[in-house]
């Protein structure tokens, strides 16, 4: 969530930022530095009212005490008179603060001004590329879908029977090879000085609305209405979530955190290549990274985590390429995101498997996380996740860019983990 005096000082180019992000409806901003003003007027004739109060209950001790009865119960009309203008006051504040919170929930993160232009995911900019000119495949190569079925790795047809489309079930040396690739991306993360988590799959609405979840895409996640659970789209949900409400020491930062979940979208759509095989489900399991920064040291963060991201693809050797993201196909809490693609040969068209983003403290100023400075001072600190990776996708490249005539290759820093060095 922006702060409000971010938009007060400066609400012209909040406006511009907004649009820079292909966001609308800017009169916001003026709507919320008004509700403020309100918000600010009302809190001031309250406590102003409250001062009265005080002063007059004195005065009707001192009253009674010298014997001066009917002068206080005159002062005692009065006071109750204050309360009720005092009361009328709360009210009035805790309508304006709540419209204040439902206009400001609605704006996005302002973007970095590292951000390119654009509107749409063909005004993404790539950064650079790699091991795109090692892709060597048969004259006969499938699409990974036809590579499921040849080598029995995927049952789509009864995750649909037992849940529904978008939910398979991984079998066999399918499931062997997402569980090896679920291991290397956690030691990988370690290795590194992540500290591995196994979360809750689940978050009450207050963390789902911490990290931007609510109300913005409360449509694209599964809804457990009884409890008023969420299941979670990744593990940043609840991984982030650990800090809010939270002051840390300055000494703490930065928080680095890696997890292992299972994703719910209900966002996959239903025909066409794109949603085809592993392209797009509807459960899906994911590796992810999340740091908590300094405000002065975000950004050195980023490009940390996304020369992470970098080698890990490469150790995969794997075709890729880093893209960032233009203003208009930036996600909805991000200041600044890089995408990672790998190129799936036999489809013949990249697909996304890494997002990294830092949020700076847009998310941070929903939870409440801070921690103390030096000085002593209270500060929001910045928040950055990424994933490490989404292993659908990965899976479905690894396919279709290692077969040969005698099957499928898998990549070598995976071979102590899967146990052998082929699929056939």
């Amino acid at each position: 969530m922006l702060q409000v005096n971010v938009l007060r000082q400066k609400p012209d180019w909040a406006k511009e930022r907004l649009a820079f992000k292909n966001f609308k409806q800017t009169e916001l901003v003026d709507e919320i530095i008004a509700l403020d003003d309100e918000r600010k007027r009302l809190q001031a004739e309250f406590d102003n009212t409250q001062a009265l109060i005080n002063v007059a209950s004195k005065e009707i001790g001192k009253l009674m005490g010298q014997g001066k009865k009917d002068e206080a119960e005159e002062q005692k009309a009065t006071v109750a008179n204050l309360k009720s203008t005092a009361g009328e006051l709360n009210e009035k504040m805790s309508v304006t603060e709540k419209s204040l919170q439902e206009k400001l929930v609605v704006l996005p993160n302002l973007p970095s001004a590292l951000v390119p232009p654009g509107t749409s995911a063909e005004d993404n900019v790539v950064v650079r590329s790699g091991g795109v000119d090692n892709i060597n495949l048969p004259a006969n190569a499938v699409p990974h879908w036809d590579l499921i079925k040849t080598y029995d790795l995927v049952d789509f047809e009864t995750g649909s029977k037992v849940t529904g489309r978008g939910f398979p079930f991984y079998k066999g040396k399918g499931a062997k090879l997402q569980r090896a690739m679920i291991q290397y991306f956690l030691d990988f993360n370690t290795a590194a000085g992540y500290t591995e988590f196994i979360p809750p799959f689940m978050v009450n609405e207050a963390s789902a609305y911490g990290t931007g979840q609510l109300p913005d895409k409360e449509g694209q996640m599964y809804h457990v209405t009884e409890d008023n659970f969420y299941l979670i789209p990744t593990s940043e949900v609840p991984l982030t979530n650990i800090y809010r409400d939270e002051i840390l020491k300055e000494n703490e930062l930065p928080i680095k955190m890696t997890a292992y979940s299972p994703c719910f979208r209900r966002e996959a759509g239903s025909f066409g290549k794109d949603v085809r095989g592993l392209n797009r489900l509807h459960q899906f399991e994911k590796v992810e990274i999340l740091q908590i920064t300094h405000p002065e040291k975000s950004y050195d963060a980023l490009e940390e985590m996304v020369h992470h991201v970098e080698r890990l693809v490469q150790s995969l050797e794997l075709p890729y390429r880093i893209l960032k993201l233009c203003g208009g196909d930036m996600g909805f809490t991000s200041a600044l995101t890089y995408d990672f693609e790998v190129y799936s040969a036999a489809q013949q068209r990249w697909l996304e498997v890494s997002s990294v983003s830092n949020m700076e403290s847009y998310q941070t100023n929903r939870l409440k996380c801070r921690f103390k400075d030096a000085n002593g001072k209270t500060q929001l600190a910045h928040s950055l996740n990424g994933s490490s990776l989404a292993l659908p996708r990965i899976l479905a490249s690894i396919l279709e860019n290692n077969q040969t005539e005698n099957g499928i290759k898998i990549p070598q820093v995976l071979h102590k983990y899967f146990g052998a060095e082929m699929i056939s």
